[in-house]
């Protein structure tokens, strides 16, 4: 008897309902082993409840074989201390979620602010670690009258799990042709001495992969190479302040936030969210762009399959990021935010047509 995969399903706030029904219904219609179960979390649930990530929800999340989550948070909607409703984040921390994937790639005909020239292409990965860094001291910083201070945590064990993971990810790329093997650790090992450690860890791991490349770079001139010539990296790996500002950086070349897909990986468990935040100004209007969902969702194919040893989910998870760069391609059914005036559903339909 074929295994049945547990699917957890957070419709999120603002737009993200809206976004997260088509998402499932193109899954549904690919996989009939995936059985999806709402959970209920957010800004909304927060405003109704006092809760934004309940403890059943929480449960439930950690019982299922993968996590897709659409966006999260409302502006008006916020904890005591002032920040904003982000279960996300929580769900990192709880499940141990260390590494934040966010692809960068340009397909033929999507929008993006690069000329780039004849036979280049940008196709690569950044890495951001997603459970300490200077997110560590989240909802517990020290905030006085004349002074406010963070803490940014860089251990030894989640480093090494961070690095380990990048490496393995690199030499995937390397055998299914993707990239040409090449790990770049980005950092600020120059000026502050947690990220000389972090660098120090990275290397170590390095040594054990004499098939890669392995090399460092400040994040300042990272963020520089990456608008110059994102062509020549393969996939990257920090700290996750650092990984947060970078990976907003390569939606913007990927034509925006509604086409960066992400997903939160753990040794055990992973969740698969777009980039963009709800967008409570358009909610409810169908006008939201469902692409970087779907995209999302492709990726949690992706995973599945490599998980579990199935070539035919990770090729579902191809076939569905191809339908979405054909969308794009064809530029008849794309969202406003594309330079189009389709709406959710008719975007969504020209998925589901090219599959």
């Amino acid at each position: 008897m074929s295994k049945s995969f547990a699917v957890a399903v957070f419709e999120g706030d603002g737009i993200g309902p809206e976004i997260m029904k088509p998402t499932v219904d193109l899954l549904a219609n690919l996989r009939s082993d995936l059985a999806f179960e709402i959970v209920p979390a957010g800004a909304g649930h927060y405003a109704q409840s006092g809760e934004s990530l309940p403890v059943a929800s929480l449960t439930t999340a950690r019982a299922a074989d993968a996590i897709l989550l659409s966006a999260m948070g409302l502006p008006d909607v916020r904890y005591p201390d002032g920040t904003e409703i982000s279960p996300q984040i929580e769900l990192r921390k709880e499940l141990d979620l260390f590494a934040g994937v966010r692809p960068v790639r340009i397909a033929t005909g999507q929008p993006t602010p690069l000329a780039l020239a004849g036979g280049q292409s940008v196709d690569f990965v950044l890495i951001r670690e997603s459970t300490e860094g200077l997110f560590y001291s989240q909802g517990k910083g020290d905030r006085r009258e004349n002074e406010a201070r963070e803490t940014l945590r860089i251990t030894r064990e989640t480093s090494e799990k961070l690095f380990r993971f990048t490496f393995d990810l690199a030499n995937q790329r390397k055998a299914a042709g993707r990239g040409p093997g090449r790990v770049t650790c980005v950092d600020k090992a120059n000026v502050f001495a947690a990220f000389a450690f972090f660098r120090e860890i990275f290397d170590a791991e390095a040594a054990r992969h004499p098939d890669l490349v392995a090399d460092h770079a400040y994040v300042d001139a990272t963020a520089l190479w990456m608008v110059e010539k994102p062509w020549v990296f393969d996939v990257l790996v920090t700290e996750n302040m650092f990984g947060d500002i970078l990976s907003d950086l390569g939606a913007g070349l990927m034509g925006g936030l509604g086409l960066a897909p992400s997903a939160d990986i753990g040794e055990a468990h992973a969740v698969f969210q777009p980039c963009h935040g709800s967008a409570p100004d358009i909610a409810g209007q169908g006008k939201a762009n469902p692409f970087a969902m779907i995209l999302s969702a492709a990726m949690m194919l992706d995973w599945l399959g490599l998980k579990h040893d199935l070539p035919d989910m990770r090729a579902d998870g191809d076939r569905l990021r191809q339908a979405v760069e054909n969308a794009i391609e064809q530029r008849t059914c794309v969202t406003a935010d594309l330079g189009g005036t389709a709406g959710t559903a008719e975007a969504a339909a020209a998925v589901a047509a090219s599959l």
